[in-house]
């Protein structure tokens, strides 16, 4: 069995820097992640797409945020188990709570942080025939990394912001030909960025296909061929390298429901005015798992939600210790032996 001081239930920027705030009080950390890396959406769903709210950094990618938190990590030496989510929490008589994962590894500690993001993310489909015969064989529901793409044929479907914000960054410069296909005349993505693809789409750098719709598509081992119905066009066929049908993610809490855990629109429901407490005394939510009056999903927001939860959480280890707040101006970063 795995004993700590916390254990962190996601391994996304916010369940990272908990790890440093954790650390900073000398308290030692394990995460549990799903996913087979640390860095939760910002390393599996949009690695290579800028970040721009991180305060003293104009911008950075949200790969290299995820590196740069690892790396300021180190110090205090965090403990991993990684592709293998939490299942069960039982709470044990002496006030601990045991942790056990999907493949039966067990986790104990005083406190739990549940910093799940929104959850486990599963993409919104499209009802095409044999979409799931070509899967990882040229259709993908996320971009990881833009550079597989280059010099292809691409075929991006949606409307919202994640498909023309990777259509414009194909376009410009990576694929060979980018054709954008959009179901109606209006977008839901922000209006500066459907004046950009409209403005591509002028220059010759996107083809553009409003009031249309994959209905099929072919190939052998791999995908080749995709068949469009357009109202004002009829029937097209384009020969495409890669599919992108990129309707969104839909979030689900997944065990995390079975907690025993106040839930509310999908998220669990914290105790904001004091030190973001679950209905479960030792269990704490932070980032964009949890909700609140005023809660805000931001990746900062969270980072806030962390350093007031790992002060709670001392207490609970050292009721009857005093802890002194430090500044890391004044004593440095002093990492575990």
């Amino acid at each position: 069995m795995i004993e700590t001081d916390i254990i962190i239930i996601g391994a996304g920027p916010v369940g990272l820097f908990t790890v440093f705030e954790a650390g900073l009080l000398k308290l030692r950390c394990h995460l549990i992640d799903g996913l087979p890396q640390p860095g939760g959406q910002c390393a599996e769903i949009y690695p290579k797409k800028p970040i721009y709210d991180i305060p003293g950094i104009p911008e950075i990618l949200a790969g290299d945020l995820v590196d740069d938190l690892m790396k300021q990590i180190a110090p205090f030496k965090p403990g991993f188990t990684l592709g293998d989510p939490a299942i069960e929490i039982q709470e044990t008589e002496n006030n601990h709570y045991i942790v056990t994962t999907k493949s039966g590894i067990k986790h104990k500690a005083r406190n739990i942080a549940i910093a799940g993001g929104l959850g486990v993310f599963v993409p919104r489909k499209p009802p095409v025939p044999d979409l799931k015969k070509y899967e990882g064989k040229g259709v993908e529901y996320m971009i990881k990394d833009p550079e597989i793409y280059r010099g292809k044929n691409i075929v991006i479907s949606g409307g919202g912001d994640s498909a023309l914000d990777w259509a414009h960054f194909l376009a410009d410069g990576v694929a060979n030909q980018v054709t954008l296909i959009h179901r109606s005349q209006s977008f839901r993505a922000h209006p500066d960025s459907v004046q950009k693809a409209m403005n591509m789409a002028s220059e010759g750098k996107l083809k553009l296909l409003l009031d249309a719709e994959v209905k099929a598509i072919n190939g052998n081992d791999h995908l080749s061929e995709i068949k469009i119905k357009s109202k004002t066009e009829g029937e097209i066929t384009v020969t495409a390298d890669n599919w992108l049908p990129l309707f969104g993610l839909t979030p689900k809490l997944g065990p995390i429901a079975n907690w025993g855990l106040k839930i509310e629109k999908n998220a669990i429901q914290v105790d904001n005015a004091t030190d973001y407490s679950t209905n479960r005394e030792g269990i704490y939510a932070i980032g964009d798992v949890n909700t609140y009056p005023g809660k805000l999903k931001l990746i900062l927001c969270g980072f806030h939600e962390a350093t007031i939860m790992v002060q709670s959480a001392f207490k609970r280890i050292y009721p009857d210790k005093k802890n002194v707040l430090k500044y890391t101006t004044v004593n440095g970063v002093n990492g575990f032996d």
